[in-house]
């Protein structure tokens, strides 16, 4: 019987040649399998303030997402932004234009806003790339989604709960992409930062969360801090839980202020037939009126008053009693917000702000009216927002 032999260099090719053929097939599939999704957002927003000419804006957001499918653990992500004005752009979108009139945070422009390379394995997932990150209720990190460019940060995280009832969280930031876009100074903030966020779920009362922010930012040196916090999510029954919260806050990296803050917060939140009721206390210290409890990554829309008027924390800090009741009307979810403002330092009645939101859905599209109204009293100046809105993903 004869019986065919090959060279030494040829078997070796055979060995290698058929798994890299396998392997290129199994990623050509998994790039076939991938989902693409369309999100459109157009919205008309106004905004009249008492010290600089009022503005208003008309822009579409259109958001194109790739995510592949999943080959040996690993998948990529991939999502571009535009917004587009839709008439001139007659206002002070952030980066420099229209000095003289109100801002209307929604530069035009056209980004990669998320594109990482991600690896699962078992109960971890580790992501390297653009990335959006989103802790607890973003107070302190978040992707500002309200702006039709939205935050996200360039570095490394991996997420886990291979501990049961334990997930750990952790990234290493070393950019982070603003809301007002890449062509302008400032639209990036170079960073070496860690973000490190734990929860505990396995409590019958509620979650305990532990976190650590270390921000060293290498662009604007003065929002460099490090924070340390715990906060719990309690729970008494179906219809009433709790939030408490601490942090404690003080100067990092080159950050020229020498301080130290904290910052407080409890809420409670009931649900009854029909209503959502929220009542709330929070505080952003302030270190003898020099500087402030600051939270600069923040989604700090969603927070004190949607005028804005407090995104940079006044030195003299915040204290802020809110409250907020929901309910629905027919097809119609109606949310009404107030919020009384005042100085942490000293005895300044900074002013108050009562909140609408009303949003309901025709058919794939979502709708949304919101108006807020501030009333100044020792700290910025008498302001109203309207924003028209309407949403739809494919």
């Amino acid at each position: 019987m004869h019986r065919m032999t090959y060279p030494l260099s040829a078997s070796l090719a055979l060995c290698l040649s058929a798994p890299a053929a396998v392997a290129q097939n199994g990623i050509v599939e998994a790039l076939q399998s991938g989902e693409t999704q369309l999100h459109l957002r157009t919205r008309f927003e106004d905004v009249d303030q008492d010290d600089v000419e009022g503005a208003s804006a008309f822009t579409q957001k259109t958001r194109l997402t790739y995510a592949s499918g999943r080959y040996e653990g690993f998948n990529l992500l991939l999502e571009m932004d535009d917004t587009t004005a839709i008439t001139d752009v007659d206002y002070n979108d952030g980066t420099g234009i229209n000095p003289g009139t109100a801002v209307i945070a929604d530069p035009e422009g056209t980004e990669i806003n998320q594109s990482y390379l991600a690896y699962q394995a078992g109960a971890t997932q580790v992501k390297y790339g653009r990335q959006r990150i989103l802790l607890d209720n973003q107070r302190f990190v978040g992707g500002v989604g309200w702006r039709q460019n939205e935050q996200t940060y360039d570095g490394f995280s991996v997420s886990s709960k291979a501990v049961d009832q334990f997930e750990l969280f952790y990234a290493y930031v070393h950019n982070v992409n603003r809301i007002f876009g890449e062509s302008v100074a400032g639209g990036d903030h170079k960073h070496q930062s860690h973000l490190l966020n734990g929860k505990y779920t396995g409590l019958n009362a509620g979650t305990l969360v532990a976190y650590a922010y270390l921000l060293d930012n290498e662009t604007a040196p003065g929002l460099a801090s490090d924070t340390l916090g715990l906060r719990w999510q309690g729970t008494v029954n179906e219809t009433f839980s709790y939030n408490l919260e601490y942090a404690a806050q003080s100067e990092a990296g080159d950050n020229p202020t020498d301080y130290s803050a904290s910052y407080l917060m409890a809420e409670g939140l009931a649900k009854g037939e029909g209503f959502n009721l929220k009542l709330g206390y929070e505080v952003l210290g302030s270190d003898d009126g020099a500087a402030a409890f600051a939270t600069p990554l923040a989604t700090l829309h969603a927070f004190q008053g949607w005028t804005d008027k407090f995104l940079a924390t006044p030195a003299t800090g915040v204290e802020d009693m809110y409250f907020s009741v929901g309910r629905p009307v027919g097809p119609v979810n109606l949310t009404l917000v107030y919020h009384d403002l005042s100085a942490n330092e000293g005895d300044a009645d900074y002013g108050s702000e009562l909140g609408l939101v009303a949003g309901t859905k025709v058919g794939p599209v979502g709708l949304t009216l919101k108006y807020a109204d501030y009333s100044a009293d020792e700290f910025a100046t008498d302001t109203r927002k309207l924003w028209l809105m309407a949403a739809t993903t494919f």
